[in-house]
């Protein structure tokens, strides 16, 4: 088949992003806008907020990938475009978007599910290093502001087919780790700011006992219970939970009396505009930094055991860890020291292809173009859109 050029179209939250790829293993262009500093003042995204930016943006941003890449609206092969899961509006703009570029262009239009795209970021990066040996099956941790979930993969005929084996009950990972910066002062987005911290604390200071699920989970709906219990013998589980641990980080701010000082680091910090570690570092006391240090390493062990005890029931080949969390350094390098102790090699996505993108988007959509599946005119945006079975 000879080369074809898909551009890729990413809305699904806060990153209007835009991307050329190659065949679906080489990047030829990749922009991304970032709206970080229009959620800032409110410590978290704001979905009203994020849709006018996606309208504000979404031109100029396919534009400037489209000039990056040497290509031209003509040029190209296909569209892709993420169609869930995400904020609804955001969506719908790509998706608008997208629709009428397919429409006037008469070009195919490839419906991607944004989970999907970040597995697929792996293998991109991994081609593009000339890798095309990935040993299946695959065992994915999505792990991001919004998911937390495992999959196991596998590559048929020119498909993919997904198998979900876990999933968090209530907070993503990468959720409950902006909650908590939030909490305790240190702004937005928190991830980040509590991976540059938490070197500088003692990780064992603060005892965090292990997240607990003792009900089943309440969002599947359309199954007896006799018969997901029949299914959970046969195929084990390796659910999240991480409400309780930043239900407990709270408890110990009220415990230890710090608000009084979480306000005071919160408005200096608010003063400085964009601070650096070392202005973090200068509004934070010792009982504030291991307390960070003792909340990441909880998330990290958690995320990091529950993987592994999946790849050895599942009796995995490779390992992935992707979504935006995965650009944590901790976790990377916990899961490239126990994963080698197992014996399962680990692939992680640059960090730059880490967060939303738009590449990834695109790499996902050429195994569906070499199928020739392509998406109705009519279909729309799904939030709460899940992956499952071949697609």
């Amino acid at each position: 088949m000879p080369h074809t050029y898909i551009l890729g179209i990413e809305s699904s939250c806060d990153e209007t992003a835009a991307a050329v790829v190659r065949s679906g293993e080489e990047i030829v262009s990749n922009v991304v806008f970032s709206q970080i500093s229009t959620h800032v003042p409110y410590g978290g995204v704001v979905p009203e907020l994020a849709s006018r930016e996606h309208l504000r943006v979404i031109v100029p941003v396919v534009r400037k990938a489209l000039a990056d890449a040497g290509q031209t609206y003509q040029t190209i092969d296909a569209l892709a475009v993420t169609q869930g899961p995400g904020l609804a509006g955001s969506l719908l703009v790509g998706i608008s978007y997208a629709k009428a570029l397919g429409f006037a262009l008469d070009k195919p239009l490839i419906a991607v599910n944004h989970l999907e795209g970040h597995i697929h970021a792996v293998l991109l990066e991994e081609r593009q290093k000339g890798n095309h040996d990935v040993n299946f099956p695959v065992l994915a941790l999505v792990v991001s502001g919004g998911h937390t979930h495992l999959y196991l993969a596998e590559q048929r005929a020119e498909g993919w087919s997904y198998d979900n084996i876990g999933h968090t009950r209530d907070d993503a990972a990468g959720e409950a780790f902006d909650k908590v910066a939030k909490l305790l002062g240190l702004g937005y987005p928190g991830g980040p700011i509590i991976d540059k911290l938490s070197v500088h604390g003692d990780a064992t200071a603060v005892k965090f006992p292990p997240s607990q699920i003792k009900h089943r989970d309440r969002r599947v709906r359309s199954k007896s219970i006799e018969k997901i219990a029949a299914e959970e013998k046969d195929r084990p589980r390796f659910d999240f939970s991480y409400s309780g641990i930043k239900t407990a980080v709270l408890r110990y701010v009220e415990l230890h009396e710090m608000q009084r000082a979480i306000d005071a680091r919160k408005q200096a910090l608010a003063a400085i505009g964009k601070p650096t570690i070392e202005d973090y570092l200068a509004h934070c006391d010792k009982q504030t930094l291991d307390l960070v240090a003792s909340f990441q390493r909880a998330m990290v062990e958690d995320l990091v055991g529950k993987t592994l005890a999946a790849a050895r029931a599942y009796d995995v080949a490779t390992l992935f860890v992707t979504g935006g969390v995965a650009a944590n350094n901790e976790l990377r390098q916990r899961f490239e020291r126990d994963a080698a102790m197992e014996g399962v090699p680990v692939y992680f996505p640059s960090r730059p292809l880490s967060t939303d993108n738009a590449a990834m988007i695109a790499a996902a959509a050429y195994p569906k173009l070499v199928a020739k599946d392509f998406s109705p005119q009519d279909f729309s945006a799904e939030a709460g859109l899940a992956l499952s079975g071949p697609l």
